[in-house]
């Protein structure tokens, strides 16, 4: 059956994308994020009792920010407003401003201005709905992928609610899969497609708690079917994988095998076998492992294994990656391959990880301490006065440029949390520590 075939008043409709179509109408309807729009949740709550507050959606694609915008502009009957960041300018803030009172003068609506995109604000652009957020005029709802607290300025921040939305479940997704097959009004079951278990968990695992790819994931196989006009209205795993040209890995619901393989590549890396590194690899890779999820594993092993003991495994897995966004895919594949060798048969070191876990432990247990007097900088004769940088040493004054001083809290001193090992670079590290510490302890006696 065509996609088409539900009759002319439906066309239009069907012309528009799958997860465009099936954004849910109303809050019930809506799927996911129970922290936030739960029954008795603090945003909930602000909705229906009309006592909305100004927001930013912080959450990773495909994680509902638009959705929850413009269900809560309906919800509160409320006019709602959309400004791109990117587009518009001052001028045009002016023309949502004046819109915003004619609003609540002549209809007594509020307005909601929806920012997708946020972190695209430029300071003057957010200078200008400054005022008008914090009078009440405009209730902001902004939308990121990006921490909100590095590219929003404190005062508008301080006006706003950050609300952290999570990627969908597997659960969740399978929900918003499963509706899509059956609703015949603006999902796909007019087609009457069944999905086999596996296929419909390979849509999911690809997704990665992404909605919006889950549901053109859905949209793709659908469209397969229809244009190379199978008789078969079941959906199979290998219609799947032709469809969105991924092979599938062999993995369980509670995706067991992905879990399995990273585990497998990670203990060959620090296990020093680049054979072993290279073929799990590549079956991440020929499953449709997402190659920057690889990328990050690496460069976090950079630190965590081999660290000091080869200072430049980290730079070789950070430009492992910015190659792969460059490249891609296929062509991208093989400097993740250099990158996973060289981390294979760089010498190992997991001093830097355990040394730091022995400072956060510390602080657990002491807390905030003060910084010592004279490591504070002073720059007002008030705190020269309080003794702030009395009694400091300036190491370029000393021999090499070393000078024998403590720099941690009191309770502290002695303590020594990074032991470089005798492997790679570190050995010289350690020898230039253990020559130090005995410059110190000479000044001590």
């Amino acid at each position: 059956m065509h996609m088409l075939d539900r009759g002319n008043n439906h066309a239009e409709e069907t012309f528009r994308p799958l997860a465009d179509r099936m954004r849910p109408e109303t809050l019930d309807e809506f799927v996911g994020q129970p922290h936030l729009m739960g029954k008795d949740s603090l945003l909930r709550r602000a909705v229906e009792e009309d006592r909305l507050f100004s927001i930013i959606f912080w959450g990773p694609p495909g994680s509902g920010k638009t959705t929850l915008a413009r269900l809560i502009a309906g919800e509160t009957q409320s006019h709602f407003e959309t400004f791109s960041a990117v587009l518009s300018g001052v001028k045009e803030i002016k023309a949502v401003v004046a819109e915003a009172k004619t609003q609540r003068a002549g209809r007594r609506k509020k307005t909601i201005l929806f920012v997708d995109e946020i972190h695209r604000f430029n300071k003057a652009q957010q200078d200008a709905f400054l005022p008008h957020v914090e009078s009440g005029l405009i209730t902001l709802i902004g939308a990121t992928t990006e921490n909100p607290s590095f590219e929003i300025i404190a005062p508008l921040l301080s006006r706003t609610r950050v609300m952290v939305l999570k990627p969908y479940s597997g659960e969740e997704l399978l929900l918003i899969l499963r509706r899509s097959l059956e609703d015949g009004t603006r999902g796909l079951g007019s087609l009457n497609l069944t999905i086999d278990d596996d296929a419909l968990s390979h849509i999911v695992w690809t997704a990665d708690g992404d909605a919006r790819t889950a549901l053109n994931s859905l949209e793709a196989v659908a469209t397969l079917i229809r244009e190379e006009n199978m008789q078969e209205r079941t959906i199979t795993l290998a219609v799947v994988e032709e469809a969105l040209q991924r092979k599938a890995l062999q993995y369980d619901k509670a995706g067991e095998e992905h879990y399995n393989l990273i585990s497998a590549f990670h203990k060959s890396l620090r296990g020093s076998d680049p054979d072993a590194a290279l073929y799990w690899l590549g079956r991440m890779l020929e499953g449709g492992e997402d190659p920057l999820y690889i990328a990050r594993r690496m460069m976090r092993f950079a630190s965590e294994d081999v660290g000091n003991a080869d200072p430049a495994a980290l730079s070789i897995a950070v430009a492992a990656m910015q190659a792969f966004h460059f490249i891609g895919l296929p062509e991208g594949e093989l400097a993740l391959a250099q990158a996973a060798v060289y981390l294979a048969t760089a010498p190992k070191s997991n001093a830097l990880y355990t040394g730091f876990g022995r400072v956060k432990e510390a602080i657990r247990k002491t807390g905030t301490l003060p910084v010592p007097l004279h490591i504070r900088n002073a720059p007002t004769k008030l705190m020269k006065d309080l003794g702030y940088s009395k009694g400091y040493r300036y190491a370029h004054d000393y021999p090499g440029a070393i000078v024998p001083q403590d720099n941690l809290p009191d309770q502290l001193l002695g303590r020594n949390f990074y032991s470089p090992t005798d492997r790679g670079y570190e050995k010289t590290i350690k020898e230039r520590l253990e020559k130090w510490y005995r410059m110190r302890r000479k000044d001590q006696e």
